[in-house]
């Protein structure tokens, strides 16, 4: 928890200095998820994500852009638990994702490439479903076994006309989301997680699509 503090406090000291830096852009952005949770989910999910971002501006092409957001991804679960039918988990994340984009500004609009690595920490959870309500009334925020912790990385491209820009992502989520041992993912972690968790770890994975208006 204290490192994630420490990563919102840099991303906040980042906004607030970027204008010392050089000239860049506020904005609120927005869109929509489709997630799921590897070797668990038969498809994606549909959720959401919006919060605020600054993107200021570097030579030849190259731009930062920070985000501080809410991020709501789901996952269909069938056949996981016996007896159970078809479930939707849901994780509500704090999410901090920096995009490092490179494109070349063709004055009427800006193609770029984009690299974002992301943390971030759960706020809330939910199971929802028929079987579910039927056994229990309250599942919600049950946290044994579950890691908060989140951290990965994030390919895509991007397309900025005037102050609009939209972006479509895939993320891969680094670390296992369910830990029965009671161990929790960290930063150090980041590295030696990376391989595997690409190949077979169980957490969100899969596509955003956002669009940011910057002032």
């Amino acid at each position: 928890m204290k490192r994630l503090i420490s990563v919102i406090a840099l991303c906040v000291m980042t906004f607030w200095g970027s204008h010392t830096l050089k000239a860049g852009d506020f904005g609120i952005i927005a869109g929509a998820s489709f997630t799921g949770i590897k070797e668990v989910s038969p498809k994606l999910a549909t959720g959401y994500h919006a919060g605020i971002t600054y993107k200021f501006h570097l030579p030849v092409g190259f731009a930062i852009q920070p985000s501080v957001l809410y991020h709501m991804k789901s996952s269909l679960v069938e056949d996981a638990i016996a007896d159970v039918s078809t479930f939707n988990y849901k994780m509500g994340y704090l999410e901090v994702p920096v995009s490092l984009q490179w494109g070349p500004d063709l004055l009427m609009f800006r193609p770029f490439l984009d690299v974002t690595p992301f943390f971030g920490y759960a706020l809330n959870n939910e199971v929802t479903g028929p079987a579910v309500a039927a056994v229990s009334e309250d599942a919600k925020n049950k946290w044994e076994g579950i890691n908060r912790v989140e951290y990965g990385l994030g390919l895509g491209a991007g397309l900025e006309v005037w102050k609009l820009q939209l972006v479509c992502r895939y993320n891969w989520n680094f670390g296992n989301l369910f830990d029965t041992e009671g161990n929790h993912a960290g930063f150090g972690d980041f590295i030696n997680n990376a391989k595997d968790s690409v190949t077979s770890g169980k957490n969100f994975g899969g596509v955003t699509l956002s669009l940011a208006l910057l002032f």
